[in-house]
Protein backbone atom coordinates (compact mmCIF):
# COMPACT_ATOMS: atom_id res chain seq x y z
CA UNK A 1 0.00 0.00 0.00
CA UNK A 2 1.44 3.45 -0.86
CA UNK A 3 -0.30 6.44 1.06
CA UNK A 4 0.62 10.15 0.05
CA UNK A 5 0.13 13.39 1.29
CA UNK A 6 1.11 16.71 0.05
CA UNK A 7 2.72 20.12 2.41
CA UNK A 8 -0.06 22.59 2.95
CA UNK A 9 0.39 26.32 3.51
CA UNK A 10 -2.36 27.52 5.80
CA UNK A 11 -3.58 31.33 6.85
CA UNK A 12 -2.54 32.50 3.47
CA UNK A 13 -2.31 35.99 5.67
CA UNK A 14 -5.59 37.31 7.04
CA UNK A 15 -7.51 33.73 6.80
CA UNK A 16 -6.23 32.68 10.51
CA UNK A 17 -6.66 29.09 10.94
CA UNK A 18 -9.39 28.98 8.39
CA UNK A 19 -8.01 29.33 4.60
CA UNK A 20 -5.48 26.67 3.21
CA UNK A 21 -3.70 25.51 -0.06
CA UNK A 22 -2.10 21.72 -1.04
CA UNK A 23 0.96 21.96 -2.32
CA UNK A 24 2.64 19.26 -4.10
CA UNK A 25 5.67 18.57 -1.70
CA UNK A 26 4.36 14.84 -0.38
CA UNK A 27 5.14 12.38 2.18
CA UNK A 28 4.80 8.65 1.18
CA UNK A 29 4.28 5.96 3.22
CA UNK A 30 4.66 2.29 1.99
CA UNK A 31 2.98 -0.13 4.34
CA UNK A 32 3.62 -3.92 3.65
CA UNK A 33 1.91 -6.60 5.73
CA UNK A 34 4.49 -8.51 8.08
CA UNK A 35 4.40 -10.57 11.14
CA UNK A 36 6.09 -8.03 13.51
CA UNK A 37 6.24 -3.88 13.48
CA UNK A 38 8.94 -2.71 11.65
CA UNK A 39 9.70 0.75 10.82
CA UNK A 40 12.60 2.66 8.17
CA UNK A 41 12.28 6.59 7.85
CA UNK A 42 14.25 8.68 4.95
CA UNK A 43 14.25 12.07 4.05
CA UNK A 44 13.20 15.00 6.43
CA UNK A 45 13.96 14.47 10.30
CA UNK A 46 15.72 10.61 9.12
CA UNK A 47 18.55 12.03 11.68
CA UNK A 48 15.91 12.73 15.03
CA UNK A 49 15.42 9.30 16.66
CA UNK A 50 11.91 10.75 17.90
CA UNK A 51 11.19 11.27 13.80
CA UNK A 52 12.38 8.38 13.05
CA UNK A 53 10.29 5.88 15.00
CA UNK A 54 7.01 8.21 13.61
CA UNK A 55 5.37 7.38 17.19
CA UNK A 56 2.35 10.13 16.20
CA UNK A 57 1.67 8.13 12.85
CA UNK A 58 2.08 4.42 14.30
CA UNK A 59 -0.03 5.88 17.54
CA UNK A 60 -2.71 7.05 15.79
CA UNK A 61 -2.54 4.36 13.08
CA UNK A 62 -2.78 1.62 15.71
CA UNK A 63 -5.72 3.32 17.25
CA UNK A 64 -7.96 3.30 14.14
CA UNK A 65 -6.98 -0.03 12.95
CA UNK A 66 -7.89 -1.69 16.01
CA UNK A 67 -11.48 0.94 16.42
CA UNK A 68 -11.90 -0.50 12.48
CA UNK A 69 -11.13 -4.36 12.50
CA UNK A 70 -10.42 -5.50 16.30
CA UNK A 71 -6.97 -7.08 15.52
CA UNK A 72 -3.66 -5.90 15.96
CA UNK A 73 -1.52 -4.35 13.62
CA UNK A 74 1.09 -5.98 11.98
CA UNK A 75 3.14 -4.24 9.05
CA UNK A 76 6.35 -2.71 8.06
CA UNK A 77 6.28 0.85 7.52
CA UNK A 78 8.78 2.75 5.29
CA UNK A 79 8.52 6.69 5.62
CA UNK A 80 9.92 8.88 2.84
CA UNK A 81 9.37 12.37 4.66
CA UNK A 82 9.59 15.44 1.84
CA UNK A 83 7.52 17.76 3.79
CA UNK A 84 10.10 19.86 6.09
CA UNK A 85 9.26 19.03 9.95
CA UNK A 86 8.07 22.49 11.92
CA UNK A 87 8.57 24.81 9.39
CA UNK A 88 4.68 25.66 9.05
CA UNK A 89 3.89 23.32 5.99
CA UNK A 90 1.71 21.28 7.61
CA UNK A 91 3.95 18.35 8.54
CA UNK A 92 2.10 17.55 11.92
CA UNK A 93 -1.27 17.64 9.64
CA UNK A 94 0.55 15.48 7.04
CA UNK A 95 0.88 12.62 9.76
CA UNK A 96 -2.37 12.88 10.91
CA UNK A 97 -3.98 12.51 7.75
CA UNK A 98 -1.65 10.29 6.58
CA UNK A 99 -1.99 7.63 9.45
CA UNK A 100 -5.83 7.79 9.87
CA UNK A 101 -6.22 7.11 5.86
CA UNK A 102 -3.87 4.95 5.54
CA UNK A 103 -5.67 2.80 8.48
CA UNK A 104 -8.85 2.34 6.87
CA UNK A 105 -7.50 1.89 3.54
CA UNK A 106 -5.22 -1.44 5.57
CA UNK A 107 -8.41 -2.21 6.97
CA UNK A 108 -10.14 -3.03 4.13
CA UNK A 109 -12.59 -0.36 5.30
CA UNK A 110 -14.39 1.91 1.91
CA UNK A 111 -14.51 5.54 3.35
CA UNK A 112 -14.81 8.98 1.76
CA UNK A 113 -12.89 11.95 2.76
CA UNK A 114 -15.13 13.85 4.85
CA UNK A 115 -14.84 10.85 6.86
CA UNK A 116 -10.74 11.36 6.99
CA UNK A 117 -11.20 14.91 7.52
CA UNK A 118 -13.59 14.91 10.41
CA UNK A 119 -11.78 11.96 12.06
CA UNK A 120 -8.62 14.31 11.85
CA UNK A 121 -9.99 16.85 13.74
CA UNK A 122 -9.89 14.93 16.33
CA UNK A 123 -6.37 15.27 16.56
CA UNK A 124 -5.63 18.62 15.48
CA UNK A 125 -8.17 21.18 16.11
CA UNK A 126 -7.62 23.60 13.16
CA UNK A 127 -8.78 23.06 9.85
CA UNK A 128 -6.62 25.05 8.28
CA UNK A 129 -4.35 22.57 7.38
CA UNK A 130 -6.01 19.29 7.79
CA UNK A 131 -8.32 20.20 5.33
CA UNK A 132 -6.29 20.72 2.12
CA UNK A 133 -4.31 18.24 3.27
CA UNK A 134 -7.20 15.54 2.77
CA UNK A 135 -9.09 17.38 -0.13
CA UNK A 136 -6.35 19.21 -1.86
CA UNK A 137 -6.59 22.63 -3.46
CA UNK A 138 -7.55 25.66 -1.98
CA UNK A 139 -9.95 25.26 1.20
CA UNK A 140 -12.24 27.57 3.32
CA UNK A 141 -12.78 25.79 6.49
CA UNK A 142 -14.14 26.43 9.62
CA UNK A 143 -15.62 23.71 12.62
CA UNK A 144 -19.40 23.61 13.75
CA UNK A 145 -20.27 20.98 16.77
CA UNK A 146 -17.21 18.64 16.11
CA UNK A 147 -17.04 18.14 12.37
CA UNK A 148 -15.37 20.49 9.70
CA UNK A 149 -17.28 22.27 6.68
CA UNK A 150 -15.53 23.26 4.11
CA UNK A 151 -15.52 24.40 0.52
CA UNK A 152 -12.78 22.95 -2.42
CA UNK A 153 -11.86 25.39 -5.09
CA UNK A 154 -9.19 23.32 -7.62
CA UNK A 155 -6.24 25.53 -8.22
CA UNK A 156 -5.03 25.81 -11.76
CA UNK A 157 -1.72 24.26 -13.49
CA UNK A 158 -0.38 28.06 -14.86
CA UNK A 159 -0.04 29.11 -10.79
CA UNK A 160 3.05 27.80 -8.79
CA UNK A 161 4.14 27.70 -4.82
CA UNK A 162 7.49 29.10 -4.11
CA UNK A 163 8.79 27.98 -0.75
CA UNK A 164 11.74 29.91 1.28
CA UNK A 165 12.49 27.30 3.76
CA UNK A 166 14.76 28.84 7.00
CA UNK A 167 17.29 27.16 8.60
CA UNK A 168 15.50 27.35 11.97
CA UNK A 169 11.83 26.83 12.97
CA UNK A 170 8.98 29.68 14.81
CA UNK A 171 7.67 26.83 17.19
CA UNK A 172 3.59 27.10 16.92
CA UNK A 173 3.35 27.41 21.00
CA UNK A 174 6.01 30.58 20.59
CA UNK A 175 4.54 32.27 17.60
CA UNK A 176 0.55 32.39 19.43
CA UNK A 177 2.00 33.29 22.69
CA UNK A 178 3.14 36.76 20.51
CA UNK A 179 -0.53 36.95 19.86
CA UNK A 180 -2.59 39.43 22.18
CA UNK A 181 -5.23 38.43 24.23
CA UNK A 182 -7.53 41.29 22.73
CA UNK A 183 -7.40 42.92 19.38
CA UNK A 184 -8.67 46.40 18.06
CA UNK A 185 -11.75 46.04 16.66
CA UNK A 186 -10.36 47.87 13.77
CA UNK A 187 -7.27 45.09 13.35
CA UNK A 188 -10.31 42.31 13.49
CA UNK A 189 -12.38 43.81 10.58
CA UNK A 190 -9.25 44.69 8.25
CA UNK A 191 -8.80 40.77 8.65
CA UNK A 192 -12.13 39.68 8.38
CA UNK A 193 -12.51 41.63 5.30
CA UNK A 194 -9.98 41.06 3.28
CA UNK A 195 -10.30 36.86 4.54
CA UNK A 196 -13.75 37.26 2.78
CA UNK A 197 -11.96 38.96 0.11
CA UNK A 198 -9.20 36.50 -0.60
CA UNK A 199 -12.18 33.62 -0.67
CA UNK A 200 -13.64 35.03 -3.09
CA UNK A 201 -10.61 35.99 -5.50
CA UNK A 202 -9.66 32.14 -5.11
CA UNK A 203 -13.21 30.85 -6.07
CA UNK A 204 -13.11 32.94 -9.35
CA UNK A 205 -9.78 32.99 -10.39
CA UNK A 206 -9.13 36.77 -10.14
CA UNK A 207 -4.98 36.52 -9.07
CA UNK A 208 -4.02 39.97 -9.72
CA UNK A 209 -5.96 41.31 -6.44
CA UNK A 210 -4.30 38.64 -4.34
CA UNK A 211 -1.89 41.34 -3.01
CA UNK A 212 -4.35 43.19 -1.74
CA UNK A 213 -6.22 40.68 -0.07
CA UNK A 214 -3.37 39.20 1.36
CA UNK A 215 -2.56 41.69 3.98
CA UNK A 216 -3.59 41.25 7.53
CA UNK A 217 -2.97 42.69 11.21
CA UNK A 218 -4.00 40.14 13.75
CA UNK A 219 -0.73 37.68 13.64
CA UNK A 220 1.35 37.82 10.61
CA UNK A 221 3.83 40.93 11.17
CA UNK A 222 3.77 39.74 14.76
CA UNK A 223 5.11 36.40 14.45
CA UNK A 224 7.63 37.67 11.61
CA UNK A 225 8.89 39.98 14.01
CA UNK A 226 10.71 36.78 15.45
CA UNK A 227 12.56 36.26 12.11
CA UNK A 228 13.10 39.63 10.56
CA UNK A 229 14.48 38.36 7.47
CA UNK A 230 11.18 37.22 6.32
CA UNK A 231 10.26 40.89 5.54
CA UNK A 232 13.05 41.40 3.00
CA UNK A 233 11.90 37.61 2.01
CA UNK A 234 8.38 38.82 1.31
CA UNK A 235 9.19 42.31 -0.03
CA UNK A 236 11.30 41.08 -2.61
CA UNK A 237 8.76 37.65 -3.77
CA UNK A 238 6.19 40.70 -4.54
CA UNK A 239 9.04 43.26 -6.17
CA UNK A 240 9.88 40.37 -8.71
CA UNK A 241 5.99 39.06 -9.25
CA UNK A 242 4.59 36.83 -6.73
CA UNK A 243 0.74 37.18 -6.92
CA UNK A 244 0.90 37.20 -2.96
CA UNK A 245 3.71 36.41 -0.06
CA UNK A 246 2.61 35.30 3.13
CA UNK A 247 4.19 33.44 6.43
CA UNK A 248 2.92 29.51 6.11
CA UNK A 249 0.92 28.96 8.73
CA UNK A 250 2.58 30.09 12.00
CA UNK A 251 6.30 29.79 10.22
CA UNK A 252 8.98 29.93 9.67
CA UNK A 253 8.37 29.20 5.82
CA UNK A 254 7.53 32.19 3.50
CA UNK A 255 5.03 31.24 1.23
CA UNK A 256 4.82 33.01 -2.34
CA UNK A 257 2.26 32.09 -5.26
CA UNK A 258 2.84 32.88 -8.40
CA UNK A 259 2.05 32.55 -12.16
CA UNK A 260 4.61 29.70 -13.67
CA UNK A 261 5.95 31.90 -15.93
CA UNK A 262 7.75 33.80 -13.43
CA UNK A 263 8.53 30.98 -10.78
CA UNK A 264 11.96 29.94 -11.66
CA UNK A 265 12.91 34.04 -11.70
CA UNK A 266 11.81 34.34 -8.28
CA UNK A 267 12.93 31.52 -7.15
CA UNK A 268 16.43 32.24 -7.80
CA UNK A 269 15.99 35.98 -6.92
CA UNK A 270 15.56 34.32 -3.23
CA UNK A 271 18.24 31.52 -3.08
CA UNK A 272 20.91 34.37 -3.75
CA UNK A 273 19.68 36.78 -1.25
CA UNK A 274 19.45 33.42 1.02
CA UNK A 275 21.83 31.29 0.71
CA UNK A 276 21.79 30.03 3.89
CA UNK A 277 17.82 29.73 3.29
CA UNK A 278 16.19 26.46 1.59
CA UNK A 279 14.23 27.57 -1.80
CA UNK A 280 11.58 25.12 -3.68
CA UNK A 281 9.71 26.12 -6.79
CA UNK A 282 6.67 23.64 -6.31
CA UNK A 283 2.82 23.44 -8.17
CA UNK A 284 0.53 22.91 -6.63
CA UNK A 285 -1.72 20.18 -5.57
CA UNK A 286 -5.56 19.39 -5.98
CA UNK A 287 -5.75 15.79 -4.95
CA UNK A 288 -4.95 15.69 -1.22
CA UNK A 289 -4.62 12.61 0.45
CA UNK A 290 -4.24 9.62 -2.01
CA UNK A 291 -3.91 5.84 -1.20
CA UNK A 292 -3.30 2.69 -3.50
CA UNK A 293 -2.36 -0.58 -3.89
Amino acid sequence: MLISVPATSANLGPGFDTLGLAIDLRNEIIIKPSQFLSVSTKGEGAENLKIRKNTLFLNIFNENYRRLTHKEPLFRFEFMNRIPISRGLGSSSAVIVGSITAAYFAAGIKYNKREILNRALRYENHPDNITPAVMGGFNVACVEGNRVYSKKRRLPDYLRAVLVVPDRTISTARSRNVLPKIYKKEETVYSLSRAAFMTGLFMSESWDLLRIASKDKLHQNRRMKMMPELFEVQRLALKHGALMSTLSGSGSTFFSLCYADDAQKITNVLQENFPHFRVFNKALDNYGATAKR
